[in-house]
């Protein structure tokens, strides 16, 4: 389960973390202490999540994750739990740290052989932290211990022993990210441990929001152990965990003087009848999140549809591209969506290069991304000369139309960072872990989104509800975080077998429940509500 507060959003990649503890101990803060408070974070969180448990098993690396799982074993030791520790390959590849660690641990703890009648009831993965980088395979060191207890042999590697331990059933609780885990890309690197809960300090990483890293996780607890929030400045993150103190400052609150015509005027671009519920879809969300009018620009055929289902929300003709230009001669008219069943041809092509030449801040899902697969050039040249903000919402098989060079890099960061830089857009790359980039380099990545989000229409309903946000004059970057949270959090609320109409009600009690809040803190400070 996601750790829903928004404290500590900035996301460190291994190495940002490395830097990090360097340079607490440069300023004065032994890594011994470092291990010491890691390990008291993780035994703190065994003995709450599992109060009753009687037996526990420290499977610890040679590394500093294994020492922070020898100060586990000596604190739970201490409080009164048999603990039995097993080292993951040779003693004299301990060093620094880890060796203190060792040093100070019982050593009757340290398992030699296992009993043939022994159980645990938790096992705590202290094998790899968040800076393993190469796959975990059968040529690694000996572990015997959970092979004995599976009786699956006697002399198991380290691969053999992860698939071991998410075989028997005991719940572990991992330090830092689950073994197996790569902090930067969440990728598996061979093979990783199902963890029930995982304990990683001072922030986040990256591997443990994107998939299937988060899914690995199982429950995330953030422990502070002495780093100050100082060395943040010199680590160089671009990437936060996506969550309202990261756009809150920035979420658009009407005036109390205002009126509808101050909180813009959106129009959603409409393909044909047949596909004329995506449009009603994007249209619907961009007004419930506060764009003061919404227009469905309509082909004539799908006007009396769309005339007959929409009540909030106008419907102007618009045959050609002629006409299109003619509506949004109006420069009150200030946001644009556009992509919702349109074909991907050249009147399609012809219709997002005319609105991104009117410079309207603009959202391009589906049929006005696909257009462009044979041509992307020709897109990103368009976006980067329109004077707007432009975001652009591509699924997996979307992105690898228009960035096939991309697609290999295990980094979901990655490929969002270098797609946004090269487009001139605010990428959101959309999925379970959507991860929003924008071309100066911001990233965000989302972690509140449930499995039941993905069913048809949904993502019309994220593509208006960032166009609606946009309208409204909130930045790009910011815009597109908030949206993809919102709807997330509208799922949550709503529940499983929701269908995409049902997200503008759920959007509706989460902007309630969530940000009704905070507007009322504006608005005793500049008089303003929502």
């Amino acid at each position: 389960m996601p750790d829903t507060s928004n404290a500590a959003l900035e996301l460190l990649s291994p190495a940002q973390m490395a830097a990090a503890d360097r340079a607490a101990i440069e300023t004065g803060t032994p890594g011994i202490t470092l291990m010491e408070n890691a390990g008291r974070a993780v035994a703190d969180t065994v003995l709450n999540r599992f109060p009753d448990a009687k037996r526990v098993l420290v499977v610890c690396g040679t590394g500093n994750n294994g020492g922070d799982g020898f100060v586990v074993a000596r604190l739970l030791a201490e409080r009164g739990v048999e603990v039995s520790v097993e080292l993951i390959g040779s003693r004299s590849r301990l060093g620094g740290d880890a060796a203190l660690a060792f040093e100070a641990l019982d050593a009757d703890l340290v398992l030699s052989d296992v009993p043939d009648d022994a159980t645990f009831d938790v096992i705590v993965d202290a094998l790899f932290g968040a800076g393993l980088n190469r796959a975990i395979t059968p040529t690694g060191a000996v572990s015997a211990v959970i092979g004995k207890l599976l009786q699956s042999g006697s002399s198991r590697h380290a691969a053999s022993a992860i698939a071991d331990i998410n075989a028997s059933g005991v719940p572990v609780v991992a330090i830092d990210l689950p073994s197996g885990i790569d902090g930067a890309t969440g990728q598996v690197l061979g093979r990783a441990i199902e963890a029930h809960t995982t304990v990683t300090f001072f922030r986040y990483k990256p591997g443990h929001l994107l998939l299937p890293g988060r899914s690995h996780s199982g429950e995330r607890v953030l422990a502070q152990i002495g780093i100050d929030d100082a060395v943040l400045a010199k680590s160089g993150f671009t990437a936060h965990r996506n969550a309202p103190a990261l756009w809150r400052a920035d979420y658009p609150v009407p005036k109390l003087d205002g009126h509808k015509y101050h909180r813009g005027h959106c129009v959603v671009i409409s393909g044909p009848a047949q596909f004329g519920g995506a449009a009603r879809l994007a249209a619907t969300a961009a007004l419930r999140v506060g764009a003061g009018l919404v227009t469905v620009a309509s082909p004539p055929d799908a006007l009396p549809a769309h005339a007959s289902q929409l009540t909030d929300i106008m419907v102007a003709p618009v045959e050609d591209k002629a006409a299109l230009e003619a509506l949004l001669a109006d420069t009150r008219l200030n946001g644009v969506a556009l992509g919702f069943g349109l074909p991907p041809d050249a009147a399609t092509r012809d219709t997002v290069l005319a609105v991104l030449a009117l410079g309207r801040r603009c959202v391009l899902d589906a049929g006005a991304l696909v257009a462009f697969a044979d041509a992307p050039k020709s897109l990103f040249d368009a976006i980067s000369s329109a004077d707007s903000d432009v975001v652009i919402t591509p699924h997996d098989g979307e992105f690898a139309r228009l960035f096939p060079d991309l697609t290999d890099n295990p980094s979901k960061l990655v490929r969002a960072k270098t797609a946004a830089e090269r487009s001139g857009a605010t990428v959101i790359l959309k999925g379970a872990d959507t991860v929003v980039a924008s071309p100066k380099g911001d990233m965000s990545v989302n972690d509140n989104a449930p499995p039941w989000l993905a069913t048809a229409g949904s993502g019309d309903v994220l593509a208006g509800t960032v166009a609606g946000l946009l309208t409204q004059g909130m930045p790009a970057f910011a815009a597109a975080s908030a949206a993809v949270w919102l709807h997330g959090e509208a799922a949550n609320h709503l529940g499983p077998a929701l269908v995409a109409r049902e997200l503008e009600t759920g959007l509706q009690r989460v902007i309630q429940h969530h940000i009704h809040g905070w507007t009322a803190e504006r608005t005793q400070g500049n008089n303003t509500h929502d």
